[in-house]
């Protein structure tokens, strides 16, 4: 019998179907009848058939028509989350009433970039980018009015740049152009993926250097409020001339054609979607169709994401890092600040410094550590006294790379530019997607590696004659398998892994009769990125479940208070591994706590207090620390 796996508030319900004609309504009604039954107060619910919802798919994020069969949207053992209207929906959702950031073009960050994908913010423009656009603007209309030559706004594009175009079909030539340039293949971006897109050509244009009229870009700010959201395939950009492809789909939408879709009107007709929101189609001026379609806007907008998801992961990763080595009975000799002080990459330091404000210390006593304190182990193993240098680079190259995606998420990349002050415009390279692209080429590396060390601690939590731990995690091995497939699924996840880290951006082909000829590939470097990170976030999930699986062998000794906050917040929403199960809720719940960041901001009052209370100082070393003349003895 087929069976869905529905998230409410924080519980996961599996859901079976022997109808899979029947609704995603009836799906969702009956998910919260067993919402209901698990609570003593029903959940604060009164009846089920009054209680108004939204469905929506836990991967991808897409919106589900309350109308649709289950046959015709769903596959067996799908999941999807349930949202109750008045709830605090999850950030993905769009809010009620969400605020306006002001875009100016120069000072949009990868983190406003994501609430505005998120739907926490509408836009508006400052006063100042108004001008600049208007002054703009002024400019290439006195161009065409005077009957200038100037590429891509009385000629043609690309290898046609030559051609001269008659006045009377310049509206026409920037139509063609969208159409034309709208040849992408593959899945749809997702929502939050197609407003962060939109939202980020939009401060580009804010800029007034691109030549459209504020007219249209008011046009575009107002589909980005209404969320009317153009079908934008995700393959089909090499990365210069700009995401050309991405682009054109995101304008042709805004001209009514092709698909839109709404969290009220789903997916039809963009012209459609658009009345229904009270907006008119673009009606595009000389040189606007480059303009909406020329820039890195795809490779920066999902390049934002992969940078913010990388930093939230690798934060989780130390914490839980650190709950591993407290299962394995390991040492804190390891993250003592004079060792990381020979070695002062910042990113090292910073990961020994998290290490040392989670585990045994006297800020946070541990009955764990203690009952180790004095065993023969010398020293750990390198997935657990490495941390700091392999999680570190990590860290490093995070904030490098979110450097980038800053400056790039500010930066005029269309082409040609106008210059409204120097009364004149010039053609220039800046829609060449290499900074972009080799910056998440180099951020997936990194990244990867905390999965790599992550799938290492993962097998050393599994494997009895390293943990002194039951096989598998599990009692009564053999008739319970408990972790052993989930470590095969983070094995594959890194193996995967290994081969999306192959560099996108030392590629080129040639395109547009050699017009364009040494492009970024920098679409891929992105698309892939994000692929890698979610993996990291996979594998880390499995490592939170085994380390909290971990400590039920070692109770009733109980870890450090940040430490046991953790293991708390992930009980909240997985039981202990009693018996063999339906392992996958479990990893899909851990996944979500890290997605939303709970799991950091469980230990991060912890890890702040460390810092601005405690000041290490060189310290003599302690007579039971490790030495070659007393090995046998350690700190552990």
């Amino acid at each position: 019998m087929p069976r869905f796996t529905v998230h409410i508030r924080d519980e996961w319900l599996a859901v079976p179907c022997r109808d899979t004609s029947k609704t995603i309504q009836w799906l969702g009604q009956e998910a919260l009848k067993r919402y209901i039954k698990n609570k003593p107060d029903n959940g604060g619910i009164t009846a089920v058939k009054d209680t108004r919802f939204v469905v929506r798919r836990c991967q991808g994020l897409g919106l589900l028509d309350a109308d649709d069969t289950i046959e015709d949207v769903l596959e067996d053992n799908d999941f999807v989350e349930l949202a109750i209207e008045g709830d605090t929906m999850s950030p993905d959702f769009i809010p009620c009433e969400p605020g306006y950031i002001s875009l100016d073009g120069n000072s949009l960050t990868s983190t406003d970039l994501i609430n505005l994908g998120r739907g926490l913010y509408k836009i508006k423009l400052t006063p100042e980018a108004e001008r600049k656009v208007v002054q703009s603007r002024e400019l290439l209309d006195t161009i065409v009015k005077e009957n200038k030559v100037v590429y891509g706004i009385t000629t043609g594009f690309g290898k046609f740049a030559r051609t001269v175009i008659p006045v009377s079909k310049l509206k026409e030539l920037q139509e063609n152009l969208v159409r034309s340039h709208s040849a992408g293949v593959g899945n749809p971006l997702s929502p939050e993926r197609t407003r962060m897109l939109l939202a980020l050509r939009i401060n580009v244009l804010a800029k007034g250097h691109s030549g459209v009229s504020l007219e249209t870009l008011q046009a575009m700010i107002q589909a980005f409020n209404a969320s009317c959201l153009s079908f934008v395939p995700e393959k089909g950009t090499v990365g210069a001339s700009g995401d050309l492809a991405p682009l054109s789909h995101l304008a042709l939408g805004l001209m009514g054609e092709g698909k839109m879709w709404s969290p009220t009107s789903g997916w039809a007709d963009a012209k459609y979607v658009l009345e229904a929101h009270g907006l008119k189609p673009i009606s595009l001026k000389p040189k606007e169709g480059l303009a909406l379609i020329n820039g890195t806007q795809m490779i920066t907008s999902l390049g934002a994401e992969a940078v913010e998801r990388a930093q939230a992961i690798a934060q989780q990763a130390d914490i839980i890092a650190a709950l591993t080595l407290e299962v394995l009975k390991g040492t804190t000799k390891a993250f003592d600040s004079d060792i990381h002080a020979l070695r002062p990459h910042p990113g090292q330091i910073e990961v020994a410094q998290r290490f040392r404000s989670l585990l045994d210390s006297d800020h946070h006593p541990s009955q764990i550590a203690e009952s180790h304190r004095f065993c023969d182990r010398v020293q750990d193993a390198y997935t657990m006294r490495c941390c700091p240098q392999v999680h570190g680079i990590a860290n490093d190259t995070i904030a490098f790379v979110q450097n980038i995606i800053n400056t790039e998420i500010n930066s005029a990349t269309d082409n040609p530019m106008v210059f409204a002050e120097r009364g004149e415009t010039i053609s220039g390279g800046n829609f060449h997607g290499e900074y972009p692209a080799k910056a998440l080429d180099f951020l997936a590396i990194a990244v990867h590696e905390l999965a790599s060390i992550s799938e290492r601690r993962i097998e050393r939590l599994c494997n009895p004659s390293l943990s002194e731990l039951p096989a598998f995690l599990v009692n009564e091995g053999g008739l319970n398998s408990g972790f052993m497939i989930a470590h095969c699924t983070a094995a594959a996840l890194v193996s995967e892994n290994k081969v999306l880290c192959h560099p996108s951006s030392v590629d080129s082909l040639s395109t547009s009769a050699a017009t364009e000829d040494h492009v970024s590939m920098g679409g891929w470097a992105a698309r892939k990125a994000l692929r890698v990170i979610e993996h990291v976030e996979q594998v880390l999930a499995i490592e939170l479940l085994a380390a909290c699986q971990g400590i039920e062998f070692l109770r009733p000794l109980r870890t450090t208070t940040p430490l046991e906050k953790v293991y708390e917040l992930v009980r909240s929403v997985v039981k202990p591994w009693i018996k063999d199960r339906f392992m996958s809720p479990d990893i899909e719940a851990v996944h979500r706590l890290l997605l939303d960041q709970k799991v950091w901001n469980v230990a991060k009052p912890y890890i702040e207090k460390y810092q601005t209370e405690y000041i290490p100082e060189s310290r003599p070393v302690s007579p039971t620390a490790f030495s070659l003349d007393s090995p046998t003895k350690c700190t552990h």
